[in-house]
């Protein structure tokens, strides 16, 4: 382990993302695998199913992430561009993958077979390797920093699966909830003031309004939970000297 923080980014890919008639749940999927791999997600985007968009994204997003993830765009339709578009930014051509073509051709033997429509999903930007598919066969795709995947979440979790222990990462990050009645502006020093207090640790403010009373809670996060423990209790304390109660785990 290090202190090291390891960062990833994500690209959304797809037209009915940014239409909206699908909502994206990889998201929040991929942030809390990564965090158990001991890996931030830093960053994401979503993208339009056009070339020269996913190109700009890749090679800005892979040039300052550790590790970069797409997902979406790797299917058997024309409109899936994905994988050429990942090649195009790394300047090499795209292959048919033997390993790919021969777990597809298993895959659909009893399903009509392996047409050209479904060899697309056998093809990769050369020099990738293969993330196994326990679900649908087409496998996702691995080049350089660039893991490819699909956009089908429980395909994704799936692929996710089968790289899990795989990547190198730091410390997993932990965390702690107070919740108060309080209007957050009115704490916003007394949070900066303790989250300095405390090295290695940012609170998150997250207010809301319920019961015709405004509130707020304020999550810690840190990789050492006696670094949490410590912060939580010292940001209690605080809110009470203030006036003000804190429930711990939130309200």
């Amino acid at each position: 382990m290090t202190d090291r923080i390891w960062t990833a980014a994500l690209i959304v890919i797809g037209d009915e993302i940014l239409s909206g008639r699908t909502q994206d749940k990889n998201i929040a999927q991929l942030a809390t695998w990564l965090n158990v791999q001991g890996i931030r997600l830093a960053e994401v985007r979503v993208v339009a199913d056009r070339e020269e968009a996913i190109v700009e994204a890749v090679n800005t997003l892979r040039a300052r992430n550790d590790y970069l993830f797409t997902t979406g765009g790797i299917g058997p339709t024309h409109d899936d561009i994905t994988v050429d578009s990942i090649a195009a930014a790394l300047g090499v051509p795209v292959i048919v993958h033997p390993q790919a073509r021969a777990i597809l051709e298993a895959y659909y033997e009893t399903r009509g077979g392996l047409t050209d429509a479904r060899m697309r999903m056998a093809r990769v930007p050369d020099g990738g390797e293969l993330i196994e598919n326990r679900m649908s066969g087409a496998p996702g795709i691995h080049v350089v920093n660039i893991f490819i995947m699909a956009g089908v979440p429980h395909i994704a979790a799936a692929m996710l699966d089968s790289l899990t222990g795989t990547l190198e990462g730091g410390l997993p990050v932990v965390s702690g909830t107070l919740g108060c009645w309080v209007g957050e502006s009115e704490v916003a020093e007394l949070l900066r003031t303790v989250e300095r207090a405390h090295d290695g640790v940012a609170i998150g403010s997250y207010p809301f309004f319920r019961e015709g009373r405004t509130g707020a809670n304020f999550v810690v996060r840190a990789t050492d939970a006696a670094v949490v423990d410590a912060c939580i209790a010292d940001l209690a304390a605080q809110l009470q000297t203030s006036g003000r109660d804190a429930v711990v785990g939130g309200i």
